[in-house]
């Protein structure tokens, strides 16, 4: 196999377990918050907080590695 298509077959599978990654984080998170919320009525606004800063984190670090997947295709 040639390196190119080494190189789309780890590109491929990169972004697509970069993408399956950032779901999971995000549903979990979300999950999380929805059980806190539920718990702590009083404390939604803060919990709500905490999970948007937390979901830009795992969406920057999942469009970093989709970034990353990019430019090993471009290469």
């Amino acid at each position: 196999m040639e390196p190119t298509g080494l190189a789309y077959l780890a590109a491929g599978i990169g972004s697509g377990l970069a993408i399956i990654g950032g779901g999971l984080g995000i549903g979990k998170l979300a999950a999380s918050a929805m059980e806190g919320i539920a718990r702590q009525p009083n404390a939604s606004g803060d919990i709500r907080g905490a999970m948007i800063v937390a979901a830009g984190l795992i969406e920057g670090a999942t469009l970093f590695a989709l970034v990353i997947m990019i430019l090993l295709v471009i290469k």
